[in-house]
């Protein structure tokens, strides 16, 4: 699980338009290629901001109230793209099922994220019978602008006001500098929020039993790290052998 983190903001014009992923590129190695361009757009001194607060982030580490294996994801009321009202059980259905909790469409690394989740995920969860389902606060225009991305074909769901992501002990928000940064940049992330707020999830994987037991809990404060693809096939392995 990582425990480490980084600045809230990645809200330049060219946030939502990363390259799809090739068929053997981990997300860590997309990252890396982004960040360099997006250090060299922003400068120096948005840099240090977002350093920063990774730093500190980092040092306090993942929160001792999230989420960890043996607990069990509550029933939420979750919203579509086009604003209906829908329960997680209904969507996960009887199988297990892996949990996406992402910050939203104007991140990059997000964007980045789902779309390789889309090529060499899903494939393999359709094949197992597991469902995939991604959530954030934003709006449900802003998990409809996820979906149009990254040609998802997966659940994409609003969680207004972090109910669930409070719930699972994942909510946070950014730094006020990171926030001032972002202002700068011309963003504000309650404006993509449902309630208008600035908080967040943090990047969050769980793979949950039939029962919505968790078996898997990756939580990474850092949000330009993320749960890479082997990670979450061998938790589903495990949970196979185990039922068996």
């Amino acid at each position: 699980m990582s425990n480490t983190s980084t600045p809230d903001t990645a809200s330049t014009p060219d946030s939502g338009t990363a390259d799809a992923p090739g068929p053997t590129t981990t997300i860590a190695d997309q990252v890396t290629d982004f960040n360099q361009g997006f250090t060299a757009q922003i400068g120096p001194d948005f840099s240090k901001v977002f350093d920063d607060e990774q730093s500190a982030l980092r040092e306090a580490g993942v929160p001792d109230d999230a989420v960890k294996p043996g607990d069990t994801v509550v029933e939420a009321t979750l919203l579509t793209p086009q604003g209906t009202e829908v329960s997680l059980a209904e969507t996960v259905g009887e199988g297990p099922a892996v949990l996406v909790f992402y910050r939203g469409a104007w991140c990059p690394y997000c964007n980045l994220t789902l779309k390789t989740y889309q090529a060499e995920l899903l494939p393999r969860l359709r094949e197992r019978g597991v469902a995939l389902v991604a959530i954030s606060p934003q709006t449900p225009e802003g998990s409809e602008a996820s979906v149009t991305n990254g040609s998802l074909e997966f659940p994409v769901l609003s969680d207004p006001g972090n109910v669930l992501s409070g719930a699972l002990g994942i909510r946070t928000e950014p730094s006020a500098d990171a926030r001032a940064v972002h202002t700068q940049l011309g963003f504000d992330v309650a404006d993509s929020n449902a309630d208008a707020t600035g908080d967040i999830p943090f990047p969050t994987v769980l793979v949950v039993d039939h029962d919505g037991v968790v078996v898997f809990a990756d939580v990474h404060t850092d949000y330009t790290t993320r749960t890479e693809v082997d990670e979450i096939v061998a938790a589903l392995d495990l949970l196979e052998a185990r039922a068996a």
